[in-house]
């Protein structure tokens, strides 16, 4: 039973005492080797040194890169110039060809200076016509600059009247529609009345045959009640 009892757990920790630690304390920490200043001054130069190690690489990487550069340009310039090489032919085959055209044209020009002796006498009617034809050039020019500025105006009188007759397609358009709309409205009424017209026929004749059968009940009635009466008034009467 006194095994199963309630223990204080405060009072148990106070009993075993104080716990061992197994790790390192704040004390610890705070009391740890520390390097001095001239230690850090010695590792940073260290630092610098390694860092200028690497530039001084990347340099030389650079300088061979620039070196194999330098030899593929080459390279691909003396290609280039090989292929140049043919072309040089055909530019002196073109020099050929346009020399002679060129002695071509100069005999031509010599044939035409000889037959140009012969050929005056008729070049000057031919001039005559040749001026007149000019005239008729130039006045066909001047006629068309002349509508060509027209042109302009003419075109904007155009379009002001196509503007015209639109607009005037649009109002008539829009007062057809406004007839046809008053006209199925009026349609409509006269259809609306003439239904309302025949309901009410309907119910002044139902209301006449109403009218009638009441009269005739109503007769009916007066009749036998006047029959009753005689005929109570001759069973009571003496003989």
């Amino acid at each position: 039973m006194l095994n199963n009892a309630y223990v204080n757990p405060i009072a148990a920790a106070r009993a075993r005492g104080p716990v061992q630690n197994s790790g390192p304390t704040i004390q610890d920490y705070l009391s740890r080797p520390r390097p001095t200043w001239e230690e850090l001054k010695e590792q940073l130069e260290k630092k610098k040194k390694g860092s200028r190690a690497l530039a001084d690489f990347e340099d030389k990487m650079n300088d061979k890169w620039r070196k194999e550069l330098a030899k593929n340009r080459e390279k691909l310039l003396g290609g280039s110039d090989k292929d140049k090489k043919p072309s040089d032919k055909e530019k002196e085959k073109k020099d050929k060809k346009e020399k002679r055209k060129r002695e071509k044209k100069k005999s031509n020009r010599h044939s035409s200076s000889s037959s140009s002796s012969s050929s005056d006498s008729s070049s000057s009617s031919s001039s005559e016509s040749e001026d007149e034809d000019e005239k008729k050039m130039k006045k066909k020019r001047k006629r068309k600059k002349s509508s060509a500025r027209k042109g302009p105006n003419t075109s904007e009188e155009e379009s002001d009247a196509e503007s015209k007759k639109k607009k005037r397609r649009m109002k008539d358009d829009g007062e057809k529609e406004k007839d046809e709309k008053s006209r199925s409205r009026k349609r409509k009424t006269e259809r609306s009345y003439k239904d309302s017209s025949s309901a009410s026929s309907v119910y002044s004749d139902w209301e006449e045959t109403v009218d009638a059968k009441k009269e005739r009940r109503s007769s009916e009635e007066w009749e036998k009640t006047t029959v009753r009466t005689i005929s109570s008034y001759k069973l009571l009467s003496p003989k």
